[in-house]
């Protein structure tokens, strides 16, 4: 088990399909959207989305030196209704990491992943279980992960797989029913 959290293995959770449409929510430097445009493929697309005008810019520019022109970013207020600015079921699965402990409206952005999802879409939801001696989120800021499983099913999303995200995150995989 790792330490930390390893994209390329927690996106291989999804399944995802060439030609696949993803989200990555608060994608910040694009770890995560970087792995999910390599399994996507070039007729795939990824939204890498971020409040963070600064770190898409980043990314952006990372992803033309990778030569993934898959990735397009959306800036945007994940924490508003319509925040992703993206049509309503317009993508099969939301890669949701290292989040959901920053907002202060986590109903909406789980409102906003449900929006945004076809029928039967996915979730990887991905956070923190520690402070991890102060170089994770306080204690308090925690979003744990029956706080998830609770939030998920009160937006209408089935509670699956639990998955091995490194030894200070919880993993969990919701459907769109």
């Amino acid at each position: 088990m790792s330490a930390f959290s390893n994209p390329e293995k927690n996106v291989s959770k999804l399944n995802l399909k060439l030609g696949s449409t993803v989200a990555d929510f608060g994608s910040g430097s694009g770890h995560y959207c970087l792995a999910l445009a390599e399994v996507v493929g070039e007729r795939g697309k990824v939204y890498a989305v971020d409040i963070q005008k600064a770190l898409l810019s980043k990314l952006i520019n990372t992803a033309r030196g990778e030569r993934k022109n898959n990735i397009e970013v959306v800036w945007g207020d994940l924490e508003k209704e319509n925040g992703t600015h993206l049509r309503n079921q317009s993508v099969d699965a939301v890669v949701i990491s290292n989040l959901l402990f920053q907002v202060r409206n986590k109903e909406a952005v789980i409102n906003e992943a449900y929006r945004i999802l076809e029928s039967g879409g996915a979730v990887l939801a991905i956070d923190w279980n520690d402070s991890l001696e102060g170089i994770g989120p306080v204690k308090e800021m925690l979003f744990s992960k029956d706080s998830a499983k609770i939030a998920f099913t009160k937006a209408g999303f089935e509670t699956g797989e639990e998955i091995d995200a490194g030894a200070h995150h919880w993993g969990i995989i919701f459907r769109k029913k």
